[in-house]
């Protein structure tokens, strides 16, 4: 290494710092998983083998280091979410489209925390929850118009319901990684349209109580 008197060769200190960063993502991919996105940051820098310093030198906050985290993983949920909105039978692309955004979560206890609660200032967050709404408005849609969805389910309806149920992923993977799938297909099920079906009580949830809602939900503990 060469030193002068600035300290250590910039190169080399650029890679240290690039090399740091890596660190630091791929601590906290793991600690979230583990233990939710409330993990405190001290224990992915721990992890990571760097001081607090390094960390809030790279990610002055927990939105920088989320974002940075989970950003492939979230645009991964729009893509699926743009190929269940051209699935021609908007009943199976509904299914589809629950069956990758779960196994996402199945995966990861810190996406569960991503798609139910509200973190503010991640970029990528706010744009796959609205792109997450988006796809399910239009699903439900053209479900109605096509008779295999009840005709009084709301969005917000599903929504409330997908992030309830996401909440008892961790707790139903301790029984078998798969036992989620039979408690998504029975609340699916409930979706179809149906004349024995009885009315929904009134009235359903708007967007901004969802909101609400899901905030007094909580991170998964």
């Amino acid at each position: 290494m060469t030193v002068g008197v600035d300290g250590p060769d910039p190169v080399r200190r650029r890679r240290d710092a690039v090399r740091n960063r890596e660190l630091l993502a791929e601590a906290a991919r793991e600690v979230f998983a583990e233990q939710g996105l409330d993990a405190p940051l001290d224990v992915i820098a721990r992890r990571a083998g760097v001081g607090n310093a390094t960390l809030y030198r790279h990610f002055p906050s927990r939105a920088a280091l989320v974002d940075e985290v989970f950003r492939d993983s979230l645009t991964k949920t729009m893509a699926a979410g743009e190929r269940a909105r051209t699935t021609k039978d908007a009943w199976r692309g509904l299914l589809d489209y629950m069956d990758a955004v779960f196994t996402g979560l199945a995966a990861d206890r810190g996406a569960i925390d991503l798609m139910t609660t509200r973190l503010e200032n991640v970029a990528t967050l706010e744009a796959v929850h609205a792109h997450n709404r988006e796809t399910v408005d239009v699903l439900l849609r053209r479900g109605r118009e096509q008779g295999a969805v009840r005709g009084d389910l709301t969005t917000e309806d599903l929504l409330f319901a997908l992030a309830a149920l996401s909440r008892a992923v961790p707790a139903l993977t301790t029984a078998g990684p798969d036992a989620w799938r039979r408690a998504l297909a029975l609340l699916l099920d409930g979706l179809r349209a149906s004349p024995a079906a009885a009315p929904l009580p009134e009235p359903s949830l708007t967007p901004a109580q969802l909101g609400d809602v899901l905030e007094h939900l909580g991170p998964h503990r």
